[in-house]
């Protein structure tokens, strides 16, 4: 990557580096030097201090103590000659034979210096600098001393410069070489370590853009204590605060999608309740308001007329009155307003009952009922619905009786289940209307419903019915006829209150 952070912190490393290297240098030819001045005239400062205390005690003519001031003097790169007053040398680290005694020695006391080559100066002594011409003409630069003791001797000291500016140039090639190679190790052991950086922001760079993706199951797994390990838990837990944050916005999104869908469901259902009704009450009130208007106009003056007259009103007013509580019924149903009570009891002995109850529609449909079951079965469910379920199937069985006229009712455990059937020998149900039996108001044959006073709503109520108590119901076809049947729980106890 052309702006990667890693190839960013090398570059960082480097310059510093470079600049830190080239700060050193200024300073080494910039500031050595005058260090460097500093430096040696404490030390002649020094040497001069220790001799003249030595001069005090009278120990300079000892043998040991001269040895001792010669080494110290030629560590540190000082020539020093202390004369007495009669003008004989008490010290020297010099030989006699040597140009530059004889150079010091030769060198006039009190002579003029340039107030800008002077170091140090009080009543006893003088530091400066000073050029001098040297054995081979060659000019030579020292810092000298000389002055006088407590004692009246007197001295002179001096050290070259000349070792300064080699010394200077010797440090700065030494820092150069050092510095390149410390920069070429530096830059591989930074390019390296880098790594241990930016690994783990690749790794935070892949899981934000998973995330940007919603893919919510990539985890930092770097950790560490660190700030970037931090960083990446932090990750974590927003991405699982995210994932959390956007199902829960799914979940209300659905659920609104499913409100809207429900409003607008509910707004078809009752303009098509609207409809319906409007449709199934039209043809009774026209009946009632014609054969009404009849009686009124006297159009049959004749009792049995009148009778007859009266007869389809009070039909058309039962079958009105009769749609109404089935409506009434269904929309309890439906909208859950009508509570389900679960009880235990004998189908066996209600389905029996609702025979008996029909007995007078079966004589008039001259109908066979065959009812098969055992003696007792006992089930859980709410037992006023499951009538209202058995009578509904039974007399629309009725109703729809041909061919042999059999009805055969039959009731058998399968488990825990209670399966019950209502067949009756006829005519198939299209298999294109199969599914739509349940819905409310819907009719396969209209005009032969209308003859018996159906008005499509009893399947609607047996489907609002089994699935209140969360049970299987339908419908099957044969050849000879059409079966219509529906579950209960038959468990010994009851498991499945709602």
């Amino acid at each position: 990557m052309k702006y990667s952070i890693r190839r960013q912190i090398t570059a960082i490393f480097i310059t510093l580096f470079v600049f830190v290297l080239g700060a050193v240098l200024i300073f080494n030819n910039g500031f050595l030097g005058t260090y460097y001045l500093s430096h040696k005239t404490k030390d002649l400062i020094r040497t001069y201090d220790e001799i003249d205390d030595t001069l005090q005690e009278g120990n300079l003519t000892d043998q040991s103590v001269q040895r001792g001031i010669v080494i110290r003097t030629e560590r540190a790169n000082i020539d020093l000659v202390v004369v007495d007053s009669g003008g004989d040398a008490l010290l020297t680290t010099l030989s006699q034979e040597d140009p530059r005694f004889k150079q010091m020695l030769s060198e006039p006391f009190g002579q003029a210096i340039n107030s800008d080559d002077i170091l140090e100066q009080n009543d006893s002594f003088t530091v400066y600098r000073s050029t001098t011409q040297g054995v081979s003409g060659s000019n030579l630069e020292y810092l000298k001393m000389w002055g006088n003791f407590s004692d009246g001797s007197w001295f002179v000291m001096q050290s070259p410069l000349a070792s300064i500016r080699e010394s200077a140039s010797l440090a700065n090639r030494f820092l150069i070489y050092l510095g390149l190679i410390g920069l070429s190790v530096g830059a591989v052991f930074v390019w390296l370590f880098s790594r241990r950086i930016t690994q783990p922001l690749m790794e935070l760079a892949r899981l934000s853009q998973e995330m940007a993706n919603l893919n919510f199951d990539a985890k930092y797994t770097g950790g560490g204590p660190d700030e970037i390990g931090v960083l990446g838990s932090n990750f974590n837990r927003m991405s699982a605060q995210l994932e959390k944050t956007i199902s829960e916005l799914k979940s209300a999104n659905n659920q609104l999608q499913k409100d809207i869908e429900q409003k607008e469901k509910i707004e078809d259902m009752r303009n098509e309740f609207l409809g319906n009704v409007s449709h199934e009450l039209k043809t009774p009130i026209a009946l009632i308001q014609g054969y009404a208007e009849g009686l009124k106009e006297g159009v049959n003056d004749d009792p049995e007329s009148r009778e007859f007259y009266c007869d389809v009103i009070m039909d058309e007013a039962d079958k009105m009155n009769q749609m109404v509580k089935n409506l009434l019924t269904l929309n309890q149903l439906e909208f859950g307003s009508d509570e389900v009570q679960f009880e235990r009891f004998d189908i066996v002995n209600l389905v029996r009952g609702v025979i008996a109850s029909c007995e007078i529609l079966i004589q008039q449909a001259g109908a066979d009922v065959d009812f098969v079951a055992d003696e007792k079965l006992y089930v859980w469910a709410d037992e006023f619905k499951t009538e209202q379920v058995v009578r509904n199937y039974l007399t629309n069985a009725i109703h729809h009786v041909a061919n042999e006229k059999r009805i055969e009712i039959r009731i058998r455990r399968e488990g825990d289940i209670a399966h019950i059937t209502v067949f009756n020998s006829g005519k198939p149900i299209p298999e294109g209307d199969l599914p739509k039996l349940w819905d409310k108001f819907y009719k396969v044959d209209k005009a032969h419903t209308r003859e018996y006073g159906g008005n499509g709503i009893g399947l609607s109520i047996v489907k609002a019915i089994m699935e209140s108590f969360r049970q299987k119901y339908g419908v099957r076809n044969f050849d000879n006829g059409v079966e219509f049947w529906f579950d209960l729980d038959a468990k010994t106890e009851n498991t499945s209150l709602h």
